[in-house]
């Protein structure tokens, strides 16, 4: 896989005060059961909640949709190009529309 943005890599604890332009890597220390999400736009994709941790500490993942395949806990991944959120005082990272994931391992 080609990777199309220049990479500034950050720390977890510093994607956690970040919004977007998030290029991290780390490993897959938590992996939980899938659920489907209803969209806003109508119908459902299934979003899978993991933990991506590194040396400075861990950050919860959202993967949606076909994210998830081909990831289990101890995969080395990165994101590239990805935004957070919070929702219930929780920063999560995902890759959105325009970032990438990528499994190293």
């Amino acid at each position: 896989m080609t990777i199309l943005y220049h990479m500034t890599l950050v720390d977890t604890q510093t994607a956690k005060n970040m919004r977007s332009g998030v290029d991290v890597n780390g490993q897959i220390t938590k992996l939980g059961q899938g659920r489907n999400v209803n969209l806003k736009a109508g119908g459902t994709v299934m979003v899978t909640d993991a933990t991506l941790t590194d040396d400075s500490g861990d950050i919860q993942l959202a993967l949606w949709g076909e994210d998830a395949n081909g990831i289990k806990i101890g995969s080395k991944v990165s994101i590239i190009n990805g935004y957070t959120n919070t929702f219930k005082d929780q920063v999560s990272l995902t890759k959105g529309k325009f970032g990438q994931l990528v499994v190293v391992e």
